[in-house]
């Protein structure tokens, strides 16, 4: 398997189960509805297992633009390779959500809430306020993208050597995903923790495109926030990671 190949499977997955644990506990109707928010977190934490152990030896599962960036910011990853990687993201994520939809399309055909509807495609927070929402999901990133490099770091290989693969995988399959549960259950109450582009625009861009009952807007007021903040966190991990002198 390419790693292209890898990152459009493992995005995939990666949505597929974890915004189907969305879709499970908001849409009517469902065995899961009303499951609550540990529910969520637990899918979502569930679902980077899943996809990281299926790709970690072919891409490094990164699975996600703010960790390739991370990871080519700290010296870890090659530039020409990152656009590729992101656009791989994107198409597994949009496959991905339009895989939730084909999975409970009688439910969206019942659904009257269009907010909950949504939040089973992208995030939107708590309490809109877009700086401090920005804030949330730099920190959050900055969670998770130093952890994949200053806990992994003293392992890791610089590209080219050996056909090392960097991304998630090098904490474990295991490790990232409760990695993801944790900033979940402590860090995703304000924006529902996206920390992940690919993971909010991908599904948002189909939310926009299907034809859903209930349907409202899809907010693209605030889709710069679960872009530009995962991004922003990646760099600030990478810098602290690179002033600690953990990169070679």
């Amino acid at each position: 398997m390419s790693p292209f190949v890898a990152e459009i499977l493992g995005t995939f997955l990666l949505i597929l189960l974890g915004n189907g644990g969305v879709a499970n506990v908001l849409l009517p109707r469902t065995k899961g509805h009303d499951g609550g928010w540990i529910v969520i977190t637990a899918a979502w934490g569930l679902a980077v297992f899943v996809a990281v152990f299926v790709t970690m030896d072919y891409s490094g599962a990164h699975l996600n633009p703010a960790v390739t960036l991370g990871l080519a910011a700290s010296g870890l990853f090659e530039w020409g390779q990152v656009p590729a990687f992101v656009l791989a993201q994107m198409l597994g994520a949009m496959a991905g959500q339009l895989a939730v939809w084909l999975m409970y399309k009688p439910h969206y055909a019942i659904a009257e809430d269009g907010d909950a509807q949504m939040a089973s495609f992208c995030t939107a927070p708590a309490i809109r306020s877009l700086p401090w929402n920005l804030v949330a999901e730099i920190i959050g990133t900055f969670v998770l993208v130093f952890a994949v490099l200053y806990i992994a770091g003293p392992e890791m290989e610089a590209p080219g050597l050996d056909g090392a693969k960097i991304g998630l995988g090098a904490l474990g399959a295991l490790p990232v995903g409760l990695l993801v549960f944790g900033i979940g259950l402590s860090l995703g109450g304000p924006t529902g923790y996206a920390i992940n582009p690919a993971r909010d625009l991908g599904p948002r861009i189909v939310h926009a495109l299907l034809p859903l009952t209930a349907k409202r807007d899809s907010d693209w007021g605030y889709a710069w926030v679960p872009v530009i903040g995962p991004c922003l966190g990646a760099l600030i991990a990478a810098g602290l990671f690179l002033a600690l002198g953990e990169a070679a």
